[in-house]
């Protein structure tokens, strides 16, 4: 059999398993996998490094498959390459409950799928923060440990979503040279042809970003090979504009929006066998076939078994600590520097805004923790995200901390969960609590994942002032607790602070944001706590005079006004009390037991928070008084605004006696 016909075959094998999952599952898009196969055939076999048999080896290439619709061409590549858990009757079960062939890939779900995909963009978008990641890991442990390539197949609705620019631009900046993506050019979209809605030149899109691109043929094997080649050997990131045909091989849908998002039908299936001469059954590979992808499967054993042999040698303060990242594990001492610092913190009782308490927070943690790695989306001097330890990693220099992501929240969020999902890095960025909405798909894509991504949202309230309400979050502390499996921390002062970061960075399959204010907050906790507080979700802060009148809950900034208000209360002969709230889910997951004294029976419940009320109910009840935004906010100084809107000690105060005195 000449290479030619063995790679035909070998790339009909894909083409065939997806056109029959799609069609016994009456669900799912074949197009991507018939026009993609070629490509998908020359990477798997000639170039990319990875071993089926040690799915998580550290030095692997990463494939993402950003056009996330295309998820049989994905799964029929792990189960041909002998993935054990990509078995046929997982491929049977295509977008079956249960199984592990999702309609889109879905990290966790199945070994060799590297990030969750489907919402177009965002595979293109994670591939920076994995490239990048494998930079920064390069910088620190050398190319015996740390060397290997990403590469992204992406679609023209990739390219169209506009978080697309975001990355490209800024993989350009940073010379990701190890970054390559094959552009899926197919000129078909649901609706019909891309020029219903696009006209854009893409490779000069891509040039003009810092990128080298150029246009082949998506079905000649040998200008697959090529391209790759010399990307390989470029000091750019590469994009290869692969002309594909959309359903290659259907007789009256190759080529139409009709093999985007439905099965084929049996007749035209029927007809692609015939133009294929493929004469096996559905879900049948010719034995000669599944051993030659097989044997691609294990092609690289001997590079992963010299590479284990590598990292067995390496100066073993080095190997432990590498180990140590890649196991997602925290310094041994850390427990141990963060209670230094809470007892630090308690003396001194700093009065200071919890941005500014969150920077503190890290002067420690990133002495602590080397793999941190910081950034910003051009707000650094606002999110207070930088310190001593974290200097700007540049295209001359990986081996720093801290990312300059430009004004680019979206392909930010995105690319931090590309640097979690790499290994090895605990990644964090910051910008304006309001500008969450621009970040907000990659978040709950965190969420989704479960992992460990770090979001840094400041001036979380009316408190930032004269801005006004375009950058006064008021509904986003709702809609971010609102995202299953995502921890909203809101601390109250440095101490809270400094546990909030602690849990974030304990938390390895939940993603975090840390809503932080502009505003200077005084130190309410005092006396040092062992105990990291916060961690329950929410505390009893100040206890009544006696048998509790009022129970107030808040978060952040109001803490301070909700202990004002019980200090009026408590003149006026009405015991109160008040709970800190750092984290609703933390708090959800406490006992029956610890929830019921928390909340405690006071005949009275309000919350103060400057954000709208939703999710307050829980705590406070239907009927518990809430004190806080129910509309935008304004232009005016702080000093303004929490009187023109009733956030004050005493418009609770006097809420609070309304109800008392049964008004």
């Amino acid at each position: 059999m000449s290479s030619r016909e063995q790679h035909d075959r070998m790339a009909n094998a894909i083409r065939f398993l997806a056109m029959d999952a799609v069609e016994k599952a009456q669900s799912g898009h074949p197009g991507l996998p018939m026009g993609c196969a070629d490509i998908a055939t020359v990477l798997f076999t000639r170039f990319l490094k990875f071993d089926a048999k040690a799915p998580h080896w550290a030095d692997r290439d990463r494939f993402i498959l950003s056009a996330g619709h295309g998820s049989m061409l994905l799964y029929s590549l792990l189960y041909l390459t002998g993935y054990e858990d990509m078995t046929i009757d997982q491929i049977k079960h295509f977008r079956q409950l249960g199984s592990k062939t999702a309609g889109h890939p879905e990290y966790g779900h199945a070994t060799g799928i590297e990030t969750t995909t489907g919402p177009l963009g965002q595979g293109l978008a994670n591939s920076v923060g994995f490239a990048l990641g494998e930079r920064i890991m390069n910088a620190a442990f050398g190319n015996d440990l740390v060397n290997h390539y990403t590469y992204v197949l992406a679609g023209d609705g990739c390219l169209m979503e506009g978080v697309s620019q975001e990355a490209i631009a800024l993989a350009g900046h940073l010379k990701l040279n190890k970054l390559i993506v094959f552009w899926d050019n197919n000129n078909i979209s649901i609706d019909g042809p891309v020029s219903l809605a696009d006209n854009t030149d893409q490779v000069a899109r891509f040039q003009a970003s810092g990128w080298n691109a150029s246009h082949i043929d998506g079905t000649d094997p040998e200008a697959i090979a090529y391209a790759i080649e010399a990307a390989r050997h470029s000091d750019k990131p590469t994009m290869i504009a692969c002309k594909t045909t959309i359903g290659f091989g259907a007789p009256t849908k190759a080529g139409t929006n009709k093999a985007h998002g439905s099965p084929l039908g049996a007749d035209e299936i029927a007809g692609a066998r015939k133009f294929f001469n493929w004469e096996s059954p559905p879900f049948e590979i010719p034995a000669d076939i599944l051993d030659a992808w097989r044997t691609a499967g294990q092609a690289n054993v001997k590079a992963r078994t010299d590479w284990e042999g590598r990292l067995a040698k390496a100066e073993p303060k080095l190997k432990a600590e590498f180990e140590r990242r890649l196991a997602g594990k925290l310094p041994s001492n850390f427990d141990a520097v963060i209670a230094d610092y809470k007892k630090k913190l308690s003396a001194d009782k700093p009065k200071v805004a919890t941005r500014k308490s969150s920077e503190m927070a890290l002067e420690v943690i990133n002495g602590a923790v080397p793999e941190t790695i910081g950034g910003s989306a051009d707000l650094t001097g606002s999110n207070n995200t930088k310190t001593s330890q974290t200097k700007n990693i540049t295209p001359d220099d990986y081996g720093q901390r801290y990312v300059h992501y430009g004004i680019r929240e979206h392909g930010m969020a995105a690319a931090i969960n590309g640097l979690t999902l790499h290994g090895g890095l605990i990644a964090y960025g910051g910008t304006f609590m309001c500008f969450s909405d621009y970040a907000r798909p990659s978040m709950r894509l965190s969420s989704l994942m479960g992992i460990r991504s770090i979001f840094v949202m400041t001036h979380d309230s009316i408190g930032l002032g004269e801005d006004g309400p375009t950058h006064q979050p008021v509904e986003h502390l709702a809609a971010l607790r609102a995202i299953p499996n995502h921890n909203v921390f809101r601390p109250a002062d440095a101490v809270e602070t400094a546990e909030c970061w602690q849990l974030a960075l304990e938390s390895e399959k939940t993603p975090s944001t840390l809503a932080l204010t502009r505003q200077n907050l005084p130190t309410v906790r005092t006396e040092f706590v062992a105990e990291n507080l916060s961690g329950k979700g929410a505390y009893e802060l100040a206890a009544a005079s006696g048998e509790a009148a009022v129970t107030i809950f808040a978060t952040g900034s109001e803490i301070e006004i909700a202990l004002a208000a019980r200090d009026l209360l408590e003149k006026h002969g009405h015991p109160t009390r008040v709970v800190s709230v750092p984290c609703f889910e933390l708090f959800d997951k406490q006992s029956d037991d610890y929830r019921k004294k928390t909340i405690g029976n006071a005949p009275i419940k309000m919350a103060i928070e400057a954000g709208i009320r939703q999710g307050w109910d829980h705590l406070i009840g239907s009927d518990g008084i809430f004190i806080g935004m129910t509309g935008f906010g304004a232009s005016g100084t702080i000093e303004q605004l929490y009187p023109h809107f009733g956030i004050t000690a005493e418009a609770a105060a006097k809420a609070a006696e309304a109800r008392l005195h049964g008004k």
